[in-house]
C-alpha cells in the first residue's frame, strides 16, 4: 500500500508532464489517504455539525473508513443530499446565502477526491488564477496588478452572474474527461454532482452547479474557470498585445530640442517656462498604434483585464470574453458588474479594493515622473462606512450587547480580531490610513461595552485596559486585558497596536499545498495505536468529538472522561466501543443533541 505522500506526489509528477491519469478511481481505496483527510477536516467548525442523516465527526473510526472504502471497491457508495441552510453574507447583513452541510462521510470521501485532483492539476494552473489555491489569495492578485500593470488604461471587470450555481455538469465532466480516462472517477463526480440538497425536508434535484458546502467545489470551479484563463492567454493577449516600447512623442521631442536651444542662448527664463510645459508633455506617444498590453487575472469568478490601447478595442474584449463564456463554458456575465473604466479618472472594484493608475506630473523622482502610470491601490471610502455602521446606532458609536455577558478578555479579542482582520486585509492600500476613523469607531464601542458591563464609564475602561507593547515597528499603545494563569500562559485579549501604514509585501494566502513529506496528524497516531484512552483497553476504538472545550462543562461537576479531555486540553478523546456507548448514554454534552 503506497502512502499518502507517495500517491500525491505521482500525480503532481503526471499533472506538471502533462500524462492523462487512467488509474486515479484505485487512490480512493487507499486508507492513508482517508487518515490524511480525516486529520485536515475533524478541526473544522463544520465537522460537529449534522447532516441530512445526523452524522458528524464524532465516533470516527477506523472501521468506518474500512467501511467506506468497502462501498467504493463495489461502486457501491451513494452521496447523500446536502441539508441546506441559509446564512448572513456577513455579519450585520440582512442578505442572506444558501450553505450546504453534508454528512460526515461525504465530506471525507470529497475531501480525498479534493487532495486528488489537486495534486494532478495544481501545476498546470495558470499563474493568474489566485482564487482557493495553495500559496495564493487576494494579496497575490493585488500584488500581481501592482506590480505589473504599469500603464493601464482601461480596466474591464468581469463578474460572472451566479457562477458557481450555474456550472454546467456536462461541461464539467467533458473538462475532466479530457485529462482523466477514469470512467469510475468520472461516475463518482457525477453522482455527487447530481446528488441534490434536501430544504425543509424535501429533496430537490441539482441541474448544475458545484456542490454548495462540499470541500471538492473550488478545486472543480478552479477546473472549470481554467478554460477560460487559457482562452484570455492563448487567444485574448496574443491578439492585443504587440510592440516593445511605444513611439517617442514628437511634441515632447520638439519641446526637448527648444529647450536645449534655449540653454546654449543662455536664455535661462525660456528655459524654465520651456521644462514647466515640458513636465506636461508625455515622452511617448500615448495613441501609437503599434503598441497595445492586455494583462490579465482571476481570483475565483471575478476576473479583472487591464488593457492600454483605445476604448473601441476594450469593448471588443468584453464582447469576445462574453462571448466564448457563454459559447463554450455556458455561463453569462453580469451586465451590472461588468464594467470598462478608464483607469485615471475612475476607480475599478476588484476584492474589495478601488484600483486607479496615478498621474502627477509634480511627482519627480530622479528627473522622471516617477508615478504616472503606477497601479494604485485604495481603500474605497463605502467599504470604510459599512465596516463602521456595524459598531454605530444614530450615527454614533454604540456598545454592543451580545458581548455583556462575556469577561473583559473575550471583549478586547473579539474586537481586536475583528479590527486586525481589516487592517490586514487593506495594508497593501496607499491609503491605509483611511481605516483612523474605523479604528476609533470599534475603540470607543469597545470601551462603552465595558463601560456598560461595569457600570462605569469610557474614560476609565481607557485608563484600566491603557497598555504598551513591543511591536516589529517599535513601541505601540493599544488595548489590552490579561487573565493569569497558574503553569500555563496568561490568557490576553488585545485591541490595536498596528501601524495603519503601507506593506507593499504583505501576503494573506487562502492556505498552503500540503508538501509531499506530510507530518502526520497526532490524533491520527492515536486512533492507529488502538488503545482506549478512558479504560486503557487494547480494542477496536472510535474517536469522540466535542464542539469546543467549553462544552465539557465546569471542575467538579463533570465526569472523568470529561475531566480528561479537560486536562489534555482536546477537543478529542480515543475511546472503545463500550466507552463511547457509556459517554453519549449520559449526554453530559449539549453539542452532541445539536
Amino acid at each position: 500500500m503506497q502512502s499518502a505522500e507517495t500517491v500525491l506526489g505521482v500525480l503532481r509528477e503526471r499533472g506538471r508532464r502533462g500524462l492523462p491519469c487512467d488509474e486515479l478511481y484505485r487512490q480512493l481505496v487507499n486508507p492513508q489517504l482517508y487518515l490524511l483527510a480525516y486529520g485536515r477536516l475533524y478541526s473544522n467548525r463544520g465537522a460537529m455539525t449534522p447532516g441530512v442523516n445526523g452524522e458528524t465527526v464524532d465516533g470516527m473510526s477506523l472501521g468506518k473508513i474500512g467501511h467506506v472504502i468497502d462501498a467504493l471497491r463495489h461502486e457501491r457508495y451513494r452521496w447523500s443530499p446536502a441539508r441546506r441552510v441559509y446564512i448572513p453574507k456577513g455579519r450585520g447583513s440582512t442578505k442572506l446565502r444558501p450553505l450546504g452541510l453534508p454528512p460526515w462521510s461525504d465530506k471525507l470521501v470529497g475531501e480525498v477526491i479534493r487532495l486528488l485532483l489537486e495534486a494532478y492539476y495544481e501545476p498546470t494552473f495558470s499563474n493568474s488564477s489566485h482564487g482557493f489555491r495553495p500559496r495564493r489569495g487576494c494579496h497575490t492578485a493585488l500584488r500581481d496588478v501592482a506590480n505589473t500593470w504599469t500603464g493601464t488604461v482601461w480596466l474591464i471587470e468581469g463578474d460572472i452572474a451566479q457562477c458557481f450555481d450555474r456550472l454546467d455538469h456536462s461541461v464539467m465532466l467533458r473538462i475532466l474527461g479530457e485529462r482523466i480516462h477514469d470512467n469510475r472517477f468520472l461516475r463518482l463526480v457525477h453522482n455527487m454532482l447530481k446528488a441534490g440538497y434536501m430544504e425543509d425536508w424535501i429533496w430537490n434535484a441539482t441541474h448544475s452547479g458545484s456542490p454548495q458546502g462540499g470541500v471538492v467545489s473550488p478545486i472543480l470551479s478552479n477546473i472549470y474557470l481554467h478554460k477560460l484563463d487559457e482562452f484570455v492567454e492563448k487567444v485574448l493577449i496574443p491578439k492585443y498585445t504587440r510592440g516593445r516600447i511605444r513611439n517617442p512623442s514628437r511634441a515632447f521631442f520638439e519641446v526637448w530640442n527648444a529647450m536645449r536651444r534655449a540653454r546654449k542662448r543662455g536664455d535661462r527664463t525660456e528655459v524654465r517656462d520651456l521644462r514647466k510645459q515640458l513636465r506636461s508633455i508625455p515622452s511617448q506617444d500615448t495613441q501609437d498604434p503599434g503598441y497595445r498590453r492586455l494583462r490579465y487575472v482571476r481570483y475565483a469568478d471575478d476576473t479583472l483585464l487591464g488593457f492600454a490601447g483605445p476604448k473601441a478595442e476594450a469593448e471588443e474584449i468584453k464582447e469576445r470574453l462574453a462571448q466564448f463564456l457563454r459559447d463554450e463554458l455556458k455561463l453569462e456575465l453580469s451586465p451590472e458588474k461588468t464594467l470598462i473604466t478608464h483607469a485615471r479618472t475612475e476607480a475599478a472594484r476588484f476584492l474589495g479594493y478601488d484600483i486607479t493608475v496615478h498621474h502627477n506630473d509634480r511627482k519627480i523622482t530622479g528627473g522622471r515622473r516617477s508615478v504616472n502610470g503606477v497601479i494604485r491601490l485604495r481603500v474605497p471610502r463605502s467599504v470604510v462606512s459599512a465596516k463602521q455602521a456595524q459598531y454605530m446606532e444614530r450615527g454614533k458609536p454604540a456598545r454592543r450587547p451580545e458581548l455583556l455577558n462575556q469577561d473583559d478578555h473575550i471583549i478586547l479579542s473579539t474586537y481586536g480580531s475583528e479590527y486586525r482582520g481589516i487592517v490586514q486585509y487593506y495594508l497593501l492600500a496607499g491609503d491605509v490610513f483611511r481605516l483612523a476613523r474605523l479604528q476609533w469607531v470599534m475603540e470607543t464601542s469597545m470601551l462603552m461595552t465595558l463601560a456598560n458591563k461595569h457600570r462605569s464609564s469610557v474614560s476609565k475602561m481607557a485608563r484600566k485596559y491603557a497598555a504598551t507593547i513591543e511591536t516589529p515597528h517599535g513601541l505601540r499603545k493599544c488595548f489590552e486585558a490579561r487573565v493569569e494563569r497558574v503553569g500555563r500562559k496568561p490568557l490576553v485579549g488585545r485591541f490595536g497596536g498596528i501601524p495603519l501604514r503601507r506593506e507593499k509585501k504583505t501576503v494573506i494566502t487562502d492556505r498552503r499545498l500540503a508538501p509531499v513529506n506530510i507530518k502526520r496528524k497526532e490524533l491520527v497516531t492515536r486512533l492507529l495505536a488502538g488503545r482506549c484512552e478512558s479504560c486503557g483497553r487494547i480494542d477496536a476504538v472510535e474517536v469522540h468529538h466535542v464542539a469546543k472545550l467549553a462544552d465539557l462543562g465546569r471542575s467538579g461537576t463533570r465526569p472523568p472522561w470529561a475531566d480528561l479531555m479537560a486536562a489534555r486540553h482536546r477537543k478529542t478523546l480515543v475511546v472503545c466501543g463500550s466507552c463511547h456507548a457509556d459517554i453519549h448514554g449520559k449526554k453530559p454534552v449539549a453539542a452532541l443533541t445539536e
